[in-house]
């Protein structure tokens, strides 16, 4: 099992920044990558960003792209997720993901992480 532990959320106004963090315990010998993932109220949960834990190969979905930065701290088994310029419709709770195999989905998840963004 692993456990994934988020913080960092908060009220921020729009146009500023935020740093979210994940740590990742237990059996983590075993990880193809980790990533983030949102859901706002009423809306299906969507995919923000994920890195490849030995390669720190990124993805990201579009909107998000150029203002947000997620990294790793392998020493730490940490997920970092550097947001900027924030923007009201990314208010959303975070939840940190873990992934095993690369094949398949992702296997394990924090609790989240409450973002709200003030206009």
């Amino acid at each position: 099992q692993v456990q994934l532990v988020e913080s960092g959320g908060g009220l921020v106004q729009a146009g500023g920044s935020l740093r979210l963090s994940c740590v990742a315990s237990g059996r983590t010998t075993s990880r193809c990558d980790m990533g983030w993932f949102r859901q706002a109220p009423g809306k299906e949960r969507e995919f923000v960003a994920r890195i490849n834990w030995s390669a720190g190969s990124t993805w990201y979905r579009d909107s998000v792209k150029g203002r947000f930065t997620i990294s790793r701290d392998n020493v730490k088994s940490t997920l970092f997720l550097q947001m900027n310029s924030v923007k009201p419709e990314d208010t959303a709770v975070y939840y940190c993901a873990y992934r095993v195999d690369c094949e398949s989905t992702f296997d394990f998840w924090g609790q989240g992480t409450q973002v709200t963004v003030s206009s």
